[in-house]
């Protein structure tokens, strides 16, 4: 049985690789191949699909975030494993050898996952309304271990206008010393700076060529330690971020139309998921479109589709195609043009938008915010005056950082429909010249569970699909 290295790198595509030679190594070592991956093509749902196999409609992850009709919510970025279905690639491998031993660094719905080793950002919550950087582990002794060695979790680096190396040093540090000091025969490691500058600036931008590099300075001797050590290394990406400068707000749109209906608070407008006949969970380049009232559907989809910025609308044949008919997507599931994204916004006017929108609150918006990771230029001297609400935060005072802009025109980037250019393709690297693979020009997101498998040296057991009992 051979160890295993998968290094999950955000955006990882061809037009970048150009600029990283040490990742690119790999692929010249054993063997490279365009990854096709599945729609939406967003984190939670790839990533879900590499480790059962399984599409979909099966694994249940049909977004990032999904509205949870039993809870009367919009939920993004739940972390527990239990909310995707299917036989995870461990579970197959642990057929064969019950001692198969997994570590988990920063790949997502880690929680709760039966795996020996988990690293998972998990901020600290106080009562006084604070938000402290901090990550969960499995077992409880590795967060020690590992803040003792690396210091505290740069979660603000993570994401937000911040966003940026530290956190992904901060990663590429516990892979290893999760790698030499625990020996799991399987290491996870997500990878996500990638995912910051191609949607700041494009794809094809000179600070995204800096990105790369970057990255790949800091990988090398990662990448060295592994193949040293007698591990094989794949990289990998979910998706490809491709250029995309043009919102589409679904929201506002449904909201004209008398079908999106809001709450207000303190002079503030919340959505109101529970009286509206129809919303969007906007995820990037994908939008669920929940209708109450099926008859309301075909109403709907025209609505969306005449939006300038909208390629498709899919209804239940288009999600079979796609194999997104699932009890959890939307009625309907809109896909973007090309060069566009779906924004959250459901406010008509500026002054009534909720607190959160101007903040990084990845919870408590109703879909994904990529303005988060700008800083608000409206905002005079924001740095400076950041700092000093961060100032307060220390003191014990309660704070309110506004940093995030409510004009989205500063995107560049997106992802989430099937990739257009093949140069913004998610792409597959493996050390391992000596495996069935290799062969291949492309490989489906589903066969990356059993070419991981068999690069172990494991059958590839198991079908993959999802039991009743997850879904």
């Amino acid at each position: 049985m051979t160890r295993l290295v998968v290094l999950d790198i955000a955006g990882l595509t061809p037009r970048l690789l150009r600029h990283m030679p040490s990742v690119s190594a790999l692929g010249e070592r054993g063997f490279r191949a365009r990854l096709d991956t599945v729609l939406p093509a967003v984190t939670c749902t790839v990533q879900s699909t590499f480790l059962t196999g399984a599409p979909p409609r099966d694994h249940g992850a049909v977004a990032n975030g999904w509205y949870f009709r039993d809870l009367g919510e919009v939920l993004l970025w739940r972390q527990h494993n239990a909310l995707v279905g299917g036989e995870k690639l461990w579970e197959t491998a642990r057929r064969s050898d019950p001692g198969y031993k997994v570590a988990n660094i920063c790949w997502w719905y880690a929680m709760g996952a039966d795996v020996d080793l988990t690293v998972t950002p998990r901020p600290v919550y106080y009562s006084d309304g604070r938000k402290e950087p901090d990550f969960y582990s499995w077992p409880p002794s590795l967060h020690d271990e590992l803040t003792d060695r690396l210091g505290p979790f740069p979660l603000f680096t993570y994401w937000g206008p911040n966003a940026g190396m530290p956190s992904t040093q901060w990663i590429l540090g516990a892979a290893r010393q999760v790698f030499d000091e625990h020996r799991p025969d399987l290491t996870l490691v997500y990878v996500p700076h990638l995912d910051y500058e191609p949607q700041r600036s494009g794809p094809g931008s000179p600070a995204s060529a800096r990105a790369a590099r970057e990255l790949d300075a800091a990988l090398a001797p990662l990448i060295d330690h592994f193949l040293r050590e007698g591990a094989t290394v794949v990289a990998l990406s979910e998706y490809g971020i491709a250029p995309a400068n043009r919102p589409v707000d679904i929201n506002r749109a449904l909201r004209r139309a008398g079908l999106l209906q809001v709450h207000t608070q303190d002079g503030m407008e919340y959505l109101d998921p529970w009286t509206s006949r129809a919303f969007a969970v906007a995820d990037h380049q994908v939008a669920h479109i929940y209708v109450r009232d099926p008859a309301d559907t075909e109403e709907v989809a025209g609505i969306v589709a005449a939006l300038d910025g909208v390629d498709e609308v899919l209804d239940e044949a288009g999600k079979a195609k796609h194999s997104l008919d699932h009890e959890r997507s939307g009625e309907l599931v809109a896909v973007a043009a090309a060069d566009s994204w779906f924004t959250y916004y459901y406010w008509l006017d500026d002054d009534r938008a909720p607190d959160f929108a101007r903040q990084v609150e990845i919870h408590r918006k109703p879909g994904y915010d990529p303005a988060e990771l700008l800083w608000d230029p409206a905002v005079p001297a924001l740095k400076l005056r950041a700092a000093g609400q961060v100032a307060r935060k220390k003191l014990g005072m309660r704070y309110r950082i506004r940093t995030v802009p409510l004009d989205p025109s500063g995107i560049r980037g997106s992802h989430g429909r099937l990739p257009d250019d093949p140069q913004d393709s998610p792409v597959l690297l493996c050390s391992q010249p000596e495996s069935a693979g290799q062969t291949l020009d492309a490989i489906a997101a589903t066969d990356v569970k059993g070419l991981l498998l068999r690069l172990a040296g494991l059958p590839a057991t198991g079908d993959g699909a999802a039991g009743d009992d997850h879904v």
